[in-house]
């Protein structure tokens, strides 16, 4: 049984250092995360020129070379102490500086190299990044089960990690539009205006990315070393149980499967991720050819966020009144309604649109902006239940198991992103001009992949996971319980 113990070892009372500590992790992971999930693709594409099928060859490939990495990583995370005072902070800061390097990298100039050796440093440097990214995120998801084992505060550390990602979401969605995109010019200079809106084209200006990803991870790096000042590791498990090596992976993957919470949180998570938080390039693309503003893209961001700022005041009241499952199952159901209705709203390509467009996001963003706000508590749940059932301290095993669900699904949706692209008849290269209707058939695209995302999660969450508010309760009655007994 898992063992918070607050004054026998001079512990710090869990409180705001701990949220404040956690969120600034996420943001770390999300400048960098951010960053190469909505700009990679369209870098590659319009730039670097690589075709929309390579590219989702190259993300599949990538993918599949994340089975071996994650379940490495977890399981040298769970075995391995590289620092003599916490299992998982060392990581972070290790994970922390190749980051850096491996994020620079991906954005590197490499147009003027031939073909194939374009696509061999896409391929390399993303698995490279891949690598990185696992040194980071795994050891950062694991702390939240070791910092507290009440499940209300595991859901308020999950709604500040949220907080933590929204901000990267917001700088890279909102003000890097306006940083790396232009308007297109003709061969005497003047801007190539689209007679249909009367406003300029506007091209990516791929040069620019390599700058702003050399600042973005220099402030990855610093929010990260801010989370292993600030976050204090209260919850102890006994690893005499824990099997080594490669034994210890099969062991963990046998705990992952047998996991029937788990299980129906990764699949959710997979349909989210895939189909929401990796199609971001989609809106851009909406912006950029449907409503030939791309500068604004960050107006319908704030649509997407909405949901999530009303939520946050009010997630931790909800689910303690009605289950986290129960608030995720109802949000779902109204997003997956709201994508069906969104293909067919009159949305024209002028102010009035977007504003429809908008109102739109936020019905589709409802269900899954409240997963992702409490998604990590239902995960730290999950580990629980797999320690309970096993005996075996698996945090960073586990973690890792659904760390690489999560970046295989964001694989699986820049495929389909690419090869949906590929279908309404996208046309690569930099400067490329796209069909008249293509604006119109990629916004249809955007909403019938969120319309599916919410679907699947929807059900994985209803008829999947197991862990409802009865079990949450008596979580949080034991940890209550075992609190006092230690304080008396």
């Amino acid at each position: 049984m898992s063992k918070q113990n607050l004054s026998a070892n001079g512990l710090r009372p869990f409180g705001w250092m701990d949220k404040l500590g956690y969120a600034m992790g996420d943001m770390g992971c999300g400048f960098s995360f951010q960053l190469v999930s909505t700009f990679m693709q369209l870098f590659y594409l319009q730039y670097i020129g690589l075709s929309a099928g390579d590219y989702a060859v190259i993300i599949l490939i990538s993918k599949a070379f994340d089975a071996i990495n994650d379940i490495v990583i977890g399981n040298l995370v769970d075995t391995k102490r590289i620092g003599k005072k916490s299992k998982y902070m060392p990581w972070i800061l290790l994970g922390g500086v190749t980051l850096v390097i491996f994020n620079v990298m991906i954005f590197a100039p490499v147009q003027s190299f031939p073909y194939w050796g374009k696509y061999a440093w896409c391929l390399v440097s993303y698995c490279l990044w891949s690598i990185a990214y696992t040194m980071v995120n795994v050891p950062y998801g694991s702390l939240h089960s070791v910092i507290t084992d009440d499940p209300q505060q595991r859901v308020s550390l999950s709604t500040f990690r949220s907080i933590g990602a929204a901000l990267p979401a917001v700088v890279i969605m909102i003000v890097l539009p306006g940083i790396v995109y232009k308007d297109k010019l003709d061969a005497a200079g003047q801007p190539v205006i689209d007679p249909s809106t009367g406003k300029p084209f506007q091209d990516l200006i791929g040069s620019s990315l390599l700058p702003v990803a050399l600042v973005l991870s220099v402030v990855a790096f610093v929010t990260l070393w801010g989370t292993t000042k600030l976050v204090t590791e209260r919850v102890s498990r006994d690893t005499s149980e824990n099997a080594a090596g490669f034994k210890a992976m099969m062991s963990s993957v046998r705990s992952f499967f047998t996991n029937r919470a788990m299980i129906g949180a990764t699949v959710a998570t997979v349909a989210s991720v895939a189909l929401f938080n990796s199609t971001m390039s989609l809106n851009n693309m909406v912006f950029q050819y449907f409503f030939k503003d791309a500068g604004k893209v960050g107006v319908a961001m704030i649509g997407s966020y909405a949901p999530m700022i009303v939520f946050m005041a009010f997630i931790g009241k909800l689910t303690k009144k009605f289950g986290k499952k129960n608030v995720i199952v109802t949000t779902m159901l109204i997003g997956a309604i709201s994508g069906i209705v969104s293909l067919f709203a009159p949305i024209t390509p002028d102010g009035t649109g977007m504003i429809v467009y908008i109102v739109c996001l936020m019905g589709l963003n409802l269900g899954n902006t409240v997963f992702q706000i409490s998604v990590w508590a239902i995960v730290a749940d999950c580990i629980e239940v797999s320690y309970r059932k096993t005996g075996k301290s698996e945090e960073g095993s586990l973690y890792a198991l659904y760390s690489f669900f999560r970046k295989l699904a964001q694989g699986i949706g820049q495929a389909v992103v690419s090869w949906g692209l590929v279908a309404i008849g996208f046309v690569e290269g930099d400067g490329a001009i796209q069909a008249a209707d293509f604006g119109d058939k990629v916004k249809s695209l955007y909403f019938i992949v969120l319309a599916v995302g919410s679907l699947i999660a929807f059900l994985a969450m209803k008829f999947i996971y197991n862990i409802g508010k009865k079990e949450e309760m008596a979580f949080q009655a034991e940890a209550q319980a075992l609190e006092g007994f230690e304080e008396a």
